[in-house]
Parts: structure tokens; sequence; C-alpha cells
């Protein structure tokens, strides 16, 4: 399956040379430029009728982009693709179109809207089909969406190719990031005793206070190796009994990693931001998040 530009795939003849002991080829095969893709409302495609709507103009780089301008407190878009599971985006009123990942790859949507009455009560507005073909299954790992927005002009943009720079390889990227989260990055206990429903990160937030809770640090962790062409997972669902937040990524020649970072000799360790960090790595929640009948996923973003 073929990674789409601006991802850069490492030849054969340059692994071969870094195996046999070339260091000086490494700057030449991982650029750490920011390469951030930018989502479009186009207008060619637009489901849904005013005060909500959905362009689906670009729904083959694997987003769609909605808009609510109404007067309730908010909308509700729901995606529902071909794994049957409902994703429910909220959508306050605003001037601008928010990009919305299309995780389950190609196939038929179900693309439903609804409007806020009041309370937990909605109105139908609309219900709409729309029929996706991906031009790439990790397209919706490398945009920013309502869950990890970032722009490149955003700081943690920045900070990511810094921190990849002189990098050899897009593992070797991965890896840098993820210290630099979690050795700077302090979990907040009193937020995640008070955070409410439908809360977002805002990952130059995270930055500036050096403090979040595990979806902050798996936001930050996602903007920062997504703008590097590294397709990224947000992966939402449960560790053991506590609702979390969780990252896996893509590498060349080696596939989806779930369970990375610390190697031990017989398998990656999971790369879970939030616990390595609170944990100071510990060899006891190395080990648990290591095992992945710890986790049970939910969403993926």
């Amino acid at each position: 399956m073929p990674i789409p530009k601006p991802i850069r795939c490492i030849a054969l003849a340059l692994l071969l040379a870094l195996a046999l002991g070339h260091p000086a080829l490494a700057d030449d095969i991982r650029p750490s430029d920011p390469a951030v893709y930018v989502p479009e409302a186009s207008g060619e495609l637009v489901l849904g009728k005013d005060p909500l709507l959905v362009d689906a103009s670009n729904a083959s780089q694997g987003y769609v982009m909605a808009q609510y301008t109404g007067t309730a407190a908010k909308a509700v878009v729901m995606l529902t693709g071909p794994d049957a599971v409902a994703y429910k985006y909220f959508l306050p009123p605003s001037d601008n179109f928010v990009p919305l990942p299309l995780t389950a790859g190609s196939g038929e949507y179900a693309v439903d809207g609804y409007e806020n009455v009041q309370g937990s009560t909605y109105a139908t507005l609309f219900k709409d089909d729309l029929d996706v073909a991906l031009e790439s299954d990790f397209l919706p790992y490398l945009y920013p969406n309502q869950y990890v927005m970032f722009d490149p002009d955003t700081r943690a943009v920045a900070l990511a190719a810094e921190m990849a720079s002189g990098a050899d390889s897009d593992l070797a990227a991965v890896e840098r990031i993820y210290r630099y989260v979690i050795d700077n990055v302090t979990y907040d206990s009193e937020k995640a005793a008070t955070v409410t429903g439908g809360y977002l990160p805002t990952v130059d937030d995270t930055l500036d206070t050096c403090t979040g809770i595990c979806f902050d640090y798996a936001a930050l962790t996602t903007a920062m190796l997504r703008s590097q062409a590294i397709p990224t997972r947000l992966e939402i669902g449960y560790a053991g009994s506590i609702y979390h937040s969780w990252i896996s990524v893509y590498v060349n020649d080696v596939g989806w990693i779930d369970k990375l970072i610390e190697f031990s000799g017989d398998g990656w360790t999971r790369m879970d931001p939030t616990f390595a960090s609170n944990g100071n790595s510990s060899e006891a929640i190395l080990k648990y998040i290591g095992d992945g009948s710890n986790y049970a996923l939910q969403y993926l973003h």
C-alpha cells in the first residue's frame, strides 16, 4: 500500500548503506522539514443544509469539513462508516469549517446532522449517504482534525522539526518526539478530575503549560508526528477500567506499530505517552503498557 506524498520512501540501497555503517548518508534519508497537510472546504460537494453543512469535496483525502452557523448551543455531525462505528462530532456555532476524519477507510458512510434543542435533546436536520474511495488509507492519519488540530504555524510543528532534525529514520524521529513529550509534560491530576464532556485539546496550550491529561499527551504527540509526515492514529478507549487515549504509528518497512519505543529483545513496548511519563518509565508501568490485553479500543481519530 503506497504512502502518499510528501512522505519519503527509503530506498533499499540507502538502508543497506546504513546497515553497513555509513552514517554520512543519514541526513539524506530523512528530511525534518514540516510536511503539514492542510484540509480545505472547496464547495464542490456539500451535504446537509443551513445551518449545518458538511463539505465532502475532499473525502478521498480522508476527511470532510463541517460547519454549524445556527443559534443553538451546538450541533452534531454523526459519521457511521463501513465499520459500523458511529462517531459523533459536536460543533458550536462558528464561521469556520472543522475537519472531521474518515477513519473507517473506504466505503459507504452515513452522514447525519442534528441540532441541539435543549439539554440532551436534538432535532434531525438531515440524513445523507457518502461513498468514499480514499487515495490512501494513511491520509486520515496525516491531516489535522477536530481532535488533533494543528497548521503550519502551530508551534508544535516547529518543535517537531527541531526534535526530528538529524534523525536517520522515521522510527528515530518517533522516539525523539515521544521522549520530548514524556520528559517535558506532567500529568495534570486536577484537570483530569474536573474536565467536562466535549473537551478538546489545544496542542500549543499543552506546550505552554507543560501539563495535560492523557488526551492532551496523545493529541500533542500525534500532531507533532503527523507534521513530520508520519501516519499516526490517536486511539481512544479503556486502559483497564480507565477511559484513556494512546497512539499508534506507521513506519516505513515496519508497518503499523502499536507497541514501540522500549525494546527489550522480545517485543516493542506500547507507546503510551501518559503512562510512560506518569510512571517515569518504571519497569512495572512498561510491563503494563506492553500488554495489549490491557487496552480496549473504541475510537480512532
